[in-house]
């Protein structure tokens, strides 16, 4: 199988280098160009638990690559969808399927866009992945994937993903189809909408929050009112579930900084309006008080502002035309 990553940050280089090391077809898309060229010369190192080992996939800027994929994966950070899309626009051919591992809400939606939906995957991850330099990525602990064919009335769509699913255990990228992965993606808002955006305000890590008893509740009112947006969907959400996870990570992830806190610290745009942003809004439709989040993504914004994050404008050329666009670097880092 053909694969191509978009967005090979930390989570899209561990995924592509591992579905390298199984013997696929990868070429990993990015515009982080130290790490690009640190790959072409050395290969791509992958630190796990299982020791390390050097793969060596392709590399391209968006707009020069010419693999046309059997699967197109996305890894960009939910503000970045469109702009990387419309880069790759050339890449997406007949029969190309799109899978989305991304954070937040939405993503969807963003896909549908660009890509028919007999040819979208949506899925969630929880693989822990850090980039430790160019050409360096390290994922140490256990994490899963779910993912299930966008168009569910699709034999053929349900086929395709199982086949991608096959693809990704065999290549030690623990992953089963979900017959109802929308229940898989709230519950994973729900725990970041409440420790990456505290993190994020406070600035403490993981564990400084539970340590203060007021802080802990803080974290799980504010998780409290994802679930409570996500049931007046009819949106399945195991809340004992996510109430357990989050303490669980209050009291062993002690010194973890969540992703939407490296961000700002690095001066980057975070994904707070498709995480918390999105479940304020859905709550303003149902007629449902979503206080904490409101705050919270107001806050976050306002620590975006003043982190100053500027992005980098470069061109962006398909074979079609070449215009100006601004985006961010195509990365990823935890799945927190």
């Amino acid at each position: 199988m053909k694969y191509t990553i978009l967005g090979a940050g930390a989570m899209g280089s561990l995924f592509g280098g591992k579905l390298a090391a199984a013997g696929h077809d990868v070429e990993l898309l990015d515009i982080n160009e130290a790490h690009l060229e640190q790959i072409r010369q050395h290969g791509l190192r992958l630190e796990t638990d299982a020791g390390n080992r050097v793969v060596y996939p392709a590399v391209a800027l968006p707009a020069d690559a010419r693999q046309m994929p059997d699967w197109l994966i996305v890894f960009t950070k939910t503000m970045h969808t469109e702009t990387a899309l419309q880069a790759v626009e050339h890449l997406l051919g007949s029969k190309t399927c799109v899978l989305s591992l991304q954070n937040g809400l939405g993503n969807l939606e963003r896909l549908q866009a660009c890509v028919p939906l007999d040819r979208i995957a949506i899925g969630v991850t929880t693989v822990p992945a850090d980039m430790k330099g160019p050409g360096h990525v390290a994922s140490h602990g256990w994490g899963t994937s779910k993912c299930m064919a966008a168009d569910v009335a699709s034999s053929d769509a349900k086929a395709r993903v199982q086949q991608l699913v096959d693809d990704f255990n065999a290549a030690e990228l623990e992953t089963t189809v979900s017959a109802d992965v929308m229940s898989d993606i709230w519950r994973k808002v729900a725990f970041n909408a409440a420790l990456n955006t505290i993190c994020a305000v406070t600035g403490a890590t993981v564990g400084m929050l539970g340590r203060v008893p007021s802080s802990r509740e803080l974290v799980h009112r504010a998780s409290g009112e994802v679930i409570q947006v996500a049931q007046k969907q009819s949106i399945g959400i195991d809340a004992d579930g996510v109430h357990r996870d989050l303490d669980d990570a209050m009291d062993h992830h002690l010194h973890h900084q969540p992703s939407m806190l490296q961000d700002l610290l690095a001066g980057r745009a975070t994904e707070i309006d498709a995480i918390a942003g999105a479940v304020v809004r859905d709550g303003e439709r149902l007629g449902i008080g979503t206080p904490v989040l409101r705050v919270m993504h107001a806050l976050v914004r306002q620590k975006e502002s003043q982190a100053a994050v500027t992005p980098t404008t470069r061109t962006i050329a398909n074979t079609n035309s070449s215009t100006t666009a601004t985006a961010a670097p195509i990365t990823t880092t935890t799945h927190h």
